[in-house]
C-alpha cells in the first residue's frame, strides 16, 4: 500500500528525499474503471505515489511507481496524478523525478490507458526546458513507457532489475534474449545513449541528489552557484600528461574536484558532463582519446576524431546548457571525423546538429584547445566562429587544415621527401601551430597548464552578464 513504509516505491522515495520532507498528494485516488472487475480490485494510490519533497533544501516533485499495485501499470488516474506533479512542478519551477517500476499500460483500461499515455508526454513536452526533468529505472521499462526516459533530461538505470525497451529482445527479428539482451541497463547506456549511469538503488538516489544540487531549479534560475572553499589560483598539475583524458582534466579544474559526467558509457570519444568554478555550475565537452583508471593505467584509446554518436550527445548536452542557462565550455582535441561504415551513415547529420546547438547557445561559451585542432572538426567544436566568446590554447596546441607533413604531402606530392619535410617545418611555422592562430585573432590567449583554472573562472565570471539578442523566431529546425 502507498502509505506504508515498507512499500518499495515509499522507501524509494524516503532514500531519496531529506528526512521527513516528503508530502504525498493524491492518496486517496484509486482506478474507477468497472470492465474486467476492476472496480473490485484493490487499487492504493492506483498504482503512483506522488508528491513533493526537499532535495538538500531544493523543492523537488515526485512519482514512484508501486509494481505491487497491478504491477505498476499506467492507466487513467495513474497518468492524472503523474501529469498533476509536472503541473505543479512547472508552476513552482522545481524539477520532477520519475521512479519507474511499471509493466506498461494497463489493458483493463484500454483507450482510457492509451490517452493517459498521451497525457503524461504532453506534460513533459511541455516541461522540457522549463525545469530539469530525471528519471530512474529500477524494474519494467516497456512498449510505450520507454518514452517517459527518453524524453527526461537524465536517466538512471538499476544494474541488475531493469528491463527498459520498446521492443522485448525476442520481439526483434534475428535475436533473442540470450543472444542480445536490448532490454538491459548495460545496452541501453552503451548503445542508445538514453541512460547516464547504470548503478545501483543507493548510488542512483546519490547521483539524483548530486544532480539536483548542481542544476538550477528551473530555467529563470540565471547562474546557479554557491560558496566556493576551494582556491580559485589553485595550480592544477599534471594537465599535459593526462590531457587525453577530460575526466581528469575537468575533475582537476573542478572546485573540490567536483565532476559529474552524464551518459559516460556512451560515446566515450565525447565527454560530457558539469564541473563547478567559484561555485558556478558550468557544463563541459570535451573530446576524448584516453582513458584512464583510477591507477592511472590506461584502458581505452581512441582517435582525436568526431563521430556522430559523440556530436549527438555533445549536441544534446549544449541544449540543456542553453535552455537553463548553464555557461559551456569545450575542451577540443579533434583532427578530423571518424572513418566508418557505421559513423558515416550519420555522421553529416549529426555534426549538422552539434553546429546548430554551439551556433544557437546564447549562454557565455569559452573554448580551450588542449591539443590538436584541425579542420573542420575543428571548427565545430565551439570555434570562433560559431560564436565562442574566448577561446585559450596550450601553448603546445595545433590548429589549421590538417597535420603539417599530410599538407605538404599534398602541396608538393611529386616533390622529394627532403623537400616534403621543409615544406612541412614551414607549413607547421606558418600555419600549423597555436601562434598562428592567436596571430590572427581565432585564439585570445595561450595559457599555462597549471594555471587553466584561473584562467576559466576569470572567462566565466566575465561572461556571466552575457545577453544576446536573438532574430525573432518560433524556434530552429535542427
Amino acid at each position: 500500500m502507498s502509505n506504508k513504509k515498507d512499500n518499495s516505491a515509499m522507501q524509494r522515495i524516503a532514500k531519496l528525499v531529506d528526512e521527513n520532507s516528503f508530502m504525498e498528494i493524491g492518496s486517496l485516488v484509486t482506478a474507477r474503471s468497472t470492465d474486467f472487475n476492476l472496480a473490485q480490485t484493490d487499487t492504493p494510490s492506483d498504482g503512483v505515489i506522488t508528491g513533493h519533497g526537499l532535495i538538500d533544501g531544493n523543492l523537488v516533485f515526485i512519482y514512484s511507481q508501486d509494481a505491487s499495485v497491478l504491477g505498476g501499470t499506467i492507466g487513467e488516474m495513474h497518468a492524472k496524478k503523474v501529469a498533476a506533479v509536472y503541473d505543479m512542478a512547472v508552476k513552482m519551477g522545481a524539477p520532477v523525478i520519475g521512479l519507474i517500476d511499471c509493466a506498461g499500460i494497463r489493458l483493463q483500461e484500454s483507450v482510457d490507458a492509451l490517452e493517459a499515455f498521451g497525457m503524461i508526454y504532453s506534460q513533459q513536452a511541455k516541461a522540457s526546458g522549463v525545469v530539469p526533468q530525471i528519471s530512474a529505472v529500477f524494474g519494467t521499462c516497456g512498449g510505450g513507457l520507454a518514452i517517459v526516459p527518453a524524453l527526461s533530461d537524465f536517466a538512471f538505470a538499476e544494474a541488475d532489475n531493469t528491463k527498459l525497451f520498446i521492443n522485448s529482445p525476442n520481439a526483434i527479428d534475428g535475436n533473442r534474449i540470450d543472444k542480445c539482451n536490448t532490454a538491459s541497463a548495460a545496452f541501453q547506456s552503451a548503445e542508445t545513449g538514453m541512460i547516464d549511469a547504470v548503478c545501483s538503488e543507493d548510488e542512483i538516489m546519490a547521483r539524483i541528489r548530486q544532480l539536483v544540487c548542481i542544476l538550477p531549479s528551473n530555467n529563470a534560475q540565471s547562474c546557479c552557484s554557491e560558496d566556493c572553499m576551494d582556491d580559485l589560483n589553485r595550480a592544477c598539475v599534471s594537465l599535459d600528461t593526462m590531457k587525453g583524458d577530460p575526466r581528469y582534466v575537468l575533475s582537476e579544474i573542478s572546485d573540490s574536484h567536483v565532476f559529474a559526467e552524464a551518459k559516460a558509457d556512451y560515446a566515450k570519444e565525447m565527454v560530457a558532463g558539469f564541473i563547478k568554478l567559484n561555485g558556478m555550475t558550468v557544463g563541459a565537452v570535451a573530446n576524448c582519446t584516453e582513458i584512464y583508471d583510477e591507477k592511472g593505467t590506461k584502458t581505452e584509446e581512441f582517435d582525436a576524431a568526431l563521430s556522430a554518436r559523440g556530436c549527438n550527445k555533445a549536441a544534446d548536452f549544449i541544449m540543456f546548457c542553453d535552455a537553463f542557462d548553464i555557461p559551456v565550455i569545450s575542451f577540443t582535441n579533434a583532427a578530423g571525423f571518424r572513418a566508418s561504415m557505421c559513423s558515416e551513415k550519420n555522421l553529416a547529420k549529426a555534426a549538422g546538429r552539434l553546429v546548430n546547438a554551439f551556433a544557437s547557445a546564447t549562454v557565455p561559451k569559452i573554448n580551450l584547445i588542449m591539443d590538436r585542432a584541425y579542420g573542420s572538426a575543428y571548427t565545430i567544436m565551439n570555434s570562433k566562429s560559431l560564436g565562442a566568446d574566448i577561446v585559450y590554447a596550450w601553448p603546445d596546441a595545433k590548429t589549421g587544415m590538417m597535420e603539417a607533413k599530410l599538407a605538404a604531402k599534398i602541396m608538393y606530392a611529386d616533390k622529394s621527401a627532403d623537400v616534403i619535410e621543409k615544406k612541412a617545418a614551414e607549413y607547421e611555422a606558418l600555419q600549423g601551430s597555436v601562434n598562428a592562430a592567436a596571430a590572427r585573432g581565432y585564439v585570445d590567449r595561450i595559457i599555462d597548464y597549471p594555471g587553466t583554472r584561473k584562467y576559466l573562472i576569470a572567462a566565466v565570471e566575465m561572461l556571466c552578464t552575457k545577453r544576446v539578442e536573438q532574430p525573432v523566431r518560433k524556434h530552429g529546425t535542427k
